[in-house]
C-alpha cells in the first residue's frame, strides 16, 4: 500500500501530512484515513512533528484563538498540562508545544499576525480537504457568546456614555428646578374719568 501525502503551504507556514486510506471505510487510493505522521515548517523555527493527538491539539487551540482575536478577544486557549496553547503576547501571539516524552522542555515560539493568519490557514485547508476523511475530535466552530463580545470592552467605556449622560440629565433637572419660570402680568384696565363740558347758551 502506497503512502499518500499532501502539502499546504502559505508564506510563513507548510504542512505536510502523510498517511494510508482505509479500505475498511471503502476509501479511496488517494484518500488519508489513516494518519501516519505529520510535519510543520514555521518560518524562523524549527520543524515540528508528532502525531495525531498533537496535530488535533494545534488545531484545537489556534483555530480559536484565531477567531477570538478577529472579533476583538484576547483569551489564551489550550491546557496547561496539554499539548498546545497559545496566549496574547503584546502585539504578538507566543505559542507553546510541549512534547509527551519526559525530559524534553516546551518549545516557545512567538508568531506575528502575518504567521498566525499563514498558519491558520493551512490548518483549515486541511479541516476541509475532502481527500482527507479523518473525523476530528476537536469542537465544531460556533458563534461567540455574547458575554464574551461584550467583555472585550473596557468597564470605563461600558460605563462612560450612560454616566456622562445620567449627569448630564441631572444637571439638566436641577437647573430647571432652580431657574423661576416667568411669571404672567395682568393689567387692570381703568376707564377714564368723565370730562365736565362747558356749558352753551343753548344748553340754558
Amino acid at each position: 500500500m502506497l503512502k499518500t501525502t499532501y502539502q499546504y503551504e502559505q508564506t510563513a507556514a507548510r504542512l505536510v501530512v502523510e498517511g494510508f486510506p482505509d479500505l475498511s471505510a471503502g476509501h479511496s487510493s488517494e484518500a488519508i484515513g489513516i494518519l501516519s505522521s505529520w510535519r510543520l515548517q514555521l518560518v524562523g523555527a524549527p520543524e515540528l512533528e508528532g502525531t495525531r493527538d498533537h496535530l488535533e491539539a494545534l488545531m484545537t487551540a489556534v483555530m480559536p484563538y484565531a477567531r477570538h482575536r478577529l472579533s476583538g478577544v484576547q483569551r489564551r486557549f489550550g491546557q496547561e498540562s496539554g499539548f498546545v496553547s497559545i496566549a496574547p503576547d503584546q502585539t504578538n501571539h507566543r505559542l507553546e508545544l510541549r512534547s509527551s516524552r519526559e525530559g524534553v522542555e516546551p518549545l516557545q515560539l512567538k508568531l506575528d499576525d502575518a504567521e498566525l493568519a499563514d498558519l491558520v490557514r493551512c490548518l483549515d485547508r486541511l479541516r476541509l480537504d475532502s481527500r482527507v476523511k479523518l473525523t476530528w475530535t476537536f469542537p465544531a466552530e460556533r458563534p461567540l457568546k455574547r458575554q464574551e463580545i461584550v467583555d472585550r470592552v473596557p468597564l470605563q467605556k461600558r460605563l462612560g456614555p450612560p454616566l456622562l449622560a445620567g449627569v448630564a440629565l441631572a444637571c439638566t433637572i436641577a437647573t430647571a428646578w432652580l431657574v423661576p419660570l416667568p411669571q404672567e402680568t395682568k393689567e387692570t384696565s381703568q376707564e377714564p374719568a368723565p370730562v365736565d363740558k362747558p356749558e352753551t347758551q343753548s344748553d340754558r
